[in-house]
């Protein structure tokens, strides 16, 4: 590792006035050390050198630009340097700046840091507070949801982000608020098959909103109609009798034979973790009777092959078949979609972004840093 004297050096080079290659090197040479623990946690150490790389997301080169965006998501990724991020390098004002301008190159890779810092409560709160001053969670589900918003950008790291916000009560709250259509315009999101990311940040959303059972009926209602588009990915193409379609929601009779279900197991195992914590209020339960949910899920289990999901299955099946009907105790399911192991007591939050160590770190920060939808770390 360098030493203050090689540190030192190094950012005499993180300058707007050196030469774009010097410049060029020492970014270069900083994306490398941001590949590992080590080099984290040395960075950690060394914040003036972080606000001078982080001045440079303004500069004029391209590449130099890149590099820097891709260090920030590498330091991002470890929980330890949030603090320095957020309160001593102040990065959220300039990245939430920069997020709304529809010409932006580089907003998927804001989208991405600011799902890192938004994954554990402290700093959770603080991301929120400032999007609130600067922007509101109302627009920026606008955004999210403007798909042409940015045509250099895709964003779908936005959905990530919101999953992680509704660990808070308040931006739960902001998005369930009945004056203001917010939540429905996530619902279509559910079955968007150009990103797993995307999708999977609105159901994570959704599944984080259904832990405030005082919106269950809400939810449930004519107003929002979460359930079809909950249960919609995780029907499939078989067969039911006309009784058993003519109870479903509309949207869930007679589906064609090339349906397909959810393909992520994940996903569909917070799906079925959301219809379980609507089970926790009488409305929930009986809504979910009166819909005829049964079905889909007795074919989605006999369909499963995810020995996890299958579980879930199992799980809001006992839910009907019990005497639990009438209490209102909790189950608990567990998801590796969750930053720790928290069961259903607790809100999920969601971790896309890990770093990888290699021979080839910049070539992985690229990789990381540029989302398309592709999957799971």
């Amino acid at each position: 590792m360098l030493s203050d004297a090689e540190a030192a050096e190094l950012l005499a080079f993180l300058t707007p006035s050196t030469r774009p290659d010097v410049k060029g090197k020492a970014t270069e040479y900083i994306l490398g050390l941001s590949g590992s623990r080590d080099g984290c946690r040395f960075l950690r150490s060394k914040p003036d050198l972080l606000a001078a790389l982080f001045a440079l997301t303004s500069d004029p080169s391209v590449a130099i630009v890149k590099d820097c965006y891709h260090i920030l998501i590498n330091l991002s990724a470890d929980e330890t340097l949030h603090q320095v991020l957020v309160c001593e390098v102040q990065v959220l004002p300039v990245l939430l700046k920069n997020l709304q301008d529809p010409e932006f190159l580089f907003s998927d890779q804001i989208c991405t840091i600011l799902s890192n810092l938004s994954r554990h409560d402290k700093t959770c709160r603080t991301v929120f507070q400032v999007l609130q001053e600067q922007l509101g969670l109302a627009q920026l589900v606008e955004i999210f949801c403007n798909e042409s918003f940015n045509k250099k950008a895709k964003l779908h790291y936005l959905g990530p982000l919101l999953s992680n916000l509704t660990q808070l009560p308040e931006a739960r709250s902001l998005l369930m608020d009945r004056d203001r259509c917010v939540i429905q315009r996530l619902l279509p999101f559910t079955q968007y098959e150009a990103s797993v990311v995307r999708r999977g940040g609105v159901i994570g959303t959704l599944r984080n909103c259904c832990f405030d059972h005082a919106h269950h009926a809400w939810l449930l209602s004519d107003a929002v109609d979460v359930l079809p588009f909950l249960l919609l990915p995780l029907a499939g193409p078989e067969e039911l009798t006309e009784e058993e379609n003519e109870g479903l929601p509309v949207d869930l009779q007679y589906l064609p034979e090339d349906k397909q279900r959810e393909a992520d197991p994940d996903i569909r195992k917070m799906l079925l973790e959301t219809l379980l914590l609507l089970t926790a209020t009488k409305t929930g339960r009986l809504t979910l009777r009166q819909k005829n949910v049964y079905p889909i899920v007795r074919e989605l289990h006999r369909w499963e092959k995810d020995v996890h999901v299958g579980a879930a299955c199992e799980k809001l099946v006992q839910v009907r078949n019990s005497d639990l009907l009438g209490s209102e105790q909790p189950l608990v399911c567990r998801s590796r979609w969750s930053g720790a192991a928290a069961g259903l007591e607790d809100p999920l939050v969601q971790s896309y972004v890990s770093v990888l160590p290699g021979a080839d770190r910049r070539r992985a920060a690229a990789r990381h840093g540029e989302p398309d939808g592709g999957g799971h770390p």
